[in-house]
């Protein structure tokens, strides 16, 4: 087989060698790696069928049929391998302690709860930190990841537990996945009553890929039909024997409705970190870690949750936190306070970055801002080019089956958006992992946190891309745009409701009955608090109208605090009247919802029954 030629210009015959690219490398990159000219390669792809410039970012499937072609051998380098090679050319280490034993000191163990839905993770954590995190969530999931840590006494010591709170439900497999690779032990909730279930066994097998140690929890003992020696026998089939049959696995029989033996799970946990770990970090370097959770908070600007793993971050640090830097404002602990610094092991809020970063980014402090910013871009290029290689055709969920029979699509384009980036990188997890068959491809076009804005929607109307909001509005003008250029734009507050839709869409079965139609919007310029009605909404009605009786739902800087609340009042001035109109001003009453500021908008709807056709 002879060397490609294009033009009467030979090219060079690989024979089998390899050539390592990064995600989203161009023909440039490619030619450089191989002594070639780029122009030559464009004449190859052509000769392919594929119409590509010399400098555009290639999706993986078409280097590898170029090299393919040439008898070369392509190597995609993975994102972590980038990334350690990035870090390496500033001559830093990621992931290592410094000095030798004796610079290691004792740190905490870190404990993620693991289990099938339902089983009582959210409640034994509450039950753990002593705070009301169910009744906040939709659905009673946890779509939010954070870390917390807590005090535990064993043997007359005072010891320090952190906890990684990740999702419950299926839909977040990758985040658990992750959460066990930042965690030193996991706890497995099984319910006394339920006893395995199916994500109970995904969990575990998470777990023990991760190599981490299992102490399993058996939930809900105080309840009619509790078996707690049918958890033992039944995980006893996947390899967890408890102690009183000979193993090796701590088994606690607790109940975290009732706050029963929560201390003796805590021992447990210790005491096995104890026995199977050798939990030492250095903390006289400078901080290392992972990112548990990040957001855009309305008066402080990025903030993330982050985990330190070695060293001790402090105030003043300046920091790299995925394609983020930035230097360290502040520090809040899990309480709330403010804190100086955190060791290994702590977790803690931190406020001064320049973006937004995504759960599961590793931190590290460095000497100087302009190392981090160099950093930062040169992740933040790469993420880019990756992207860009993806590629990319409008319509909607209702008109996918029929797009798809006709041949005009062959993929579902998504751009997704999220109050917070552990819940999108699961969402986003979840729907690529969608069975749908060959006939359609899932892309993520873009992913972020906060309000889907004007340029989300641009970017919609050039791909033919879905919008999903997770949790999040659209902000100013965005809604409006989208209903211009005939974008969708789907709103979710819980995820698997999301995963359930756009899967039924893919599968030809979504058969929509009703539409949310919005009715009008109101900006809350003033609070009054009533003795017998409660919190008074004063408002200026910005679009629309407001009808008594109709529902409506609370946004907080382009957020959802509230769903499903209902205008039980309406007043212009003394008189209660059944609507106000656009320009005017009037009081809203919320019913038993009270939790209303300045600045909050009232967004008001109702369903109508949509035709089908």
């Amino acid at each position: 087989m002879q060397a490609p030629s294009v033009g009467g210009v030979m090219l060079p015959r690989g024979n089998g060698q390899a050539v390592r690219l990064s995600r989203g490398a161009s023909l440039t990159d490619f030619a450089e790696k191989i002594n070639a000219n780029p122009a030559s390669l464009v004449g190859v792809m052509m000769n392919l069928g594929e119409m590509v410039t010399a400098t555009q970012s290639v999706p993986d499937d078409t280097l590898r049929m170029l090299a393919d072609e040439m008898n070369f051998v392509l190597e995609i380098v993975s994102p972590e391998e980038e990334d350690r090679e990035l870090l390496e050319s500033f001559d830093i280490e990621f992931g290592e302690d410094e000095g030798g034993e004796e610079a290691l000191v004792s740190r905490p163990p870190v404990v993620t709860v693991m289990g099938h839905v339902d089983h009582g993770k959210t409640r034994l954590l509450d039950a753990i930190r002593k705070t009301n995190v169910v009744a906040g969530e939709a659905g009673g999931i946890t779509q939010h990841i954070g870390a917390y840590q807590v005090g535990a006494e064993v043997n007359g010591e005072d010891r320090r537990i952190t906890f990684i709170d990740t999702p419950g439900h299926e839909a977040f497999t990758a985040m658990r996945a992750r959460g066990a690779k930042s965690t030193d032990i996991a706890i497995l909730v099984v319910a006394a009553n339920d006893g395995v279930m199916p994500q109970t066994i995904e969990a575990l097998n998470h777990a023990k890929a991760a190599d981490v140690p299992i102490v399993v929890a058996v939930n809900k003992i105080d309840v009619e039909g509790a078996d707690p020696v049918k958890v033992r026998g039944q995980l006893t089939e996947f390899g967890l024997v408890a102690e009183e049959y000979g193993g090796d696995t701590m088994f606690v029989d607790i109940s975290a409705k009732q706050g029963l033996n929560i201390e003796a799970l805590l021992e447990a946990v210790v005491l096995t970190a104890d026995a199977s770990l050798d939990l030492r970090a250095n903390p006289n370097q400078d901080a290392q870690g992972i990112a548990i959770e990040s957001h855009l908070d309305r008066g402080r600007g990025a903030v993330s949750t982050v985990l330190v793993q070695r060293g001790t971050l402090r105030i003043g640090d300046t920091m790299v936190v995925g394609d983020a830097y930035g230097r360290v404002r502040a520090m809040l602990d899990d309480n709330g306070n403010n804190v100086q610094e955190a060791g290994p092991a702590t977790p803690v809020l931190v406020l001064g970055l320049t973006n937004v970063p995504g759960a599961g980014d590793n931190f590290l402090v460095v000497d100087e801002d302009r190392t981090a910013r160099q950093i930062a871009e040169k992740r933040a290029a790469r993420e880019r080019n990756a992207n860009f290689a993806r590629k990319g055709v409008r319509f909607s969920l209702e008109n996918l089956d029929e797009a798809l029979k006709a041949g005009l699509v062959q993929e579902l384009n998504l751009i997704i958006k999220g109050d917070a980036s552990g819940s999108v990188e699961a969402l986003e997890s979840s729907l690529l992992q969608l069975d749908v068959g060959e006939e359609v491809d899932i892309r993520v076009l873009h992913r972020g946190v906060g309000a889907v804005t004007e340029s989300d929607i641009d970017l919609a109307t050039g791909s033919d891309a879905i919008v999903i909001g997770f949790n999040v509005r659209a902000a100013g003008r965005a809604a409006q745009m989208a209903e211009r250029e005939g974008v969708d734009v789907r709103y979710y507050s819980v995820i698997y409701q999301a995963i359930e839709e756009i899967e039924a869409a893919l599968k030809g079965m979504l058969k929509p009955e009703y539409e949310e139609v919005e009715l009008g919007t109101a900006e809350i310029r003033e609070v009054f608090r009533s003795s017998k009605l409660g919190n008074i909404a004063g408002v200026l009605v910005r679009s629309g109208e407001v009808k008594r009786n109709t529902k409506a739902r609370l946004l907080r800087d382009g957020k959802v605090i509230a769903e499903s609340l209902n205008i039980s009042g309406l007043r212009r001035f003394k008189d209660d009247v059944t609507e106000i109109r656009e320009g005017f001003e009037g009081g809203i009453n919320l019913g038993n919802f009270n939790d209303i500021k300045i600045d909050d908008v009232i967004a008001t709807y109702e369903m109508r029954e949509k035709p089908r056709g």
